[in-house]
């Protein structure tokens, strides 16, 4: 992780929480596009300080993020969290290398990455408290049409296709199994300190279908076709037929949708510096291929 010294009101809060045992000099962490948060040592030790509140629009409850962390951490999966207040989370610090889309890539890391998939949907509902999120992307992306209309965006004309697809993309998933997914699987969000992987960053978990994240894990990381099939395959511990290879591709494609409503959104409603108009122009053309990609293997 890259950092910046921070000076600015949030890390003066940071730096006064009571958990340090003495001063502390909290340093900004580059990179979050939907909160700040900071690096702090304290006593020879490392912590992330996750800051932010509920964001409506996208659905996220930092009560359900705090929920889904400490059980995740209770699965082993990820770092425990040390101290939370209305708009703060303490959690440990992971002393690794954050993965890029090309160790996701990595036909190397496959059967690393899968099992810690598996152990996420397998485990982490064992140690949840509270109430149980729900993350079905399809309930999102009509959601997100909504706001959307309600904001007045730029990208009105080309909703109702988007929305059209999306049902048409949930007819295609069909019935599904439910498993406690993370939903939100970019490759930054991977950690390897060199003897395991750790997953962080469970701002949308919720119980969900598996393809939704075995799907985001190769769209966000422009896996190839043969090594998307390959993560399925191993997921599911058979050769993937060509129905299975279908409700996939639809599920990756939903995925890709959701993220390109997920940035019309953000034009409207962040105010993260960060190019959104870019991102929505990049996640809507992986989309069309995505889309395009599962109506050829429609017709064949």
């Amino acid at each position: 992780m890259s950092s910046s010294p921070a000076a600015d009101p949030l890390a003066e809060r940071v730096a006064r929480l009571p958990i340090w045992f003495g001063r502390v000099e909290p340093l900004a962490l580059k990179g979050g596009i939907t909160n700040k948060n900071f690096l702090v040592e304290d006593r020879g030790r490392k912590y992330v300080v996750r800051t932010g509140g509920d964001i409506l629009v996208h659905g996220i409850l930092r009560s359900s993020e705090l929920a889904a962390t400490r059980a995740a951490a209770e699965a082993g999966i990820s770092p425990p969290v040390f101290h939370t207040e209305p708009g703060i989370m303490v959690i440990g610090y992971i002393d690794g290398r954050t993965f890029a889309p090309e160790d996701v890539r990595n036909p190397a890391n496959l059967d690393r990455l899968v099992d810690l998939v598996r152990r996420c949907h397998r485990d982490v509902a064992r140690h949840l408290r509270g109430p149980a999120p729900m993350f079905w992307p399809f309930h999102v992306i009509r959601d997100y049409g909504h706001t959307l209309k309600a904001g007045a965006s730029r990208h009105l004309a080309v909703l109702p296709d988007l929305l059209a697809r999306a049902a048409e993309l949930e007819d295609a998933v069909g019935p599904i199994d439910v498993v406690f997914g993370h939903n939100d699987l970019l490759a930054a969000n991977f950690i390897d300190d060199g003897k395991k992987l750790w997953l962080i960053d469970w701002d949308y978990a919720g119980f969900n279908s598996p393809l939704f994240d075995l799907g985001g894990l190769a769209s966000n990381s422009e896996m190839p076709a043969d090594m998307a099939d390959a993560v399925v395959a191993s997921y599911f511990g058979r050769p993937v037929d060509d129905a299975l290879r279908r409700r996939a591709a639809a599920m990756t494609a939903a995925s890709l949708l959701r993220e390109t409503l997920w940035a019309m959104v953000s034009e409207i409603h962040s105010t993260v510096d960060f190019d959104y108009t870019a991102y929505t122009a990049e996640n809507l053309a992986r989309f069309e291929a995505s889309y395009a990609s599962l109506k050829t293997l429609e017709r064949s």
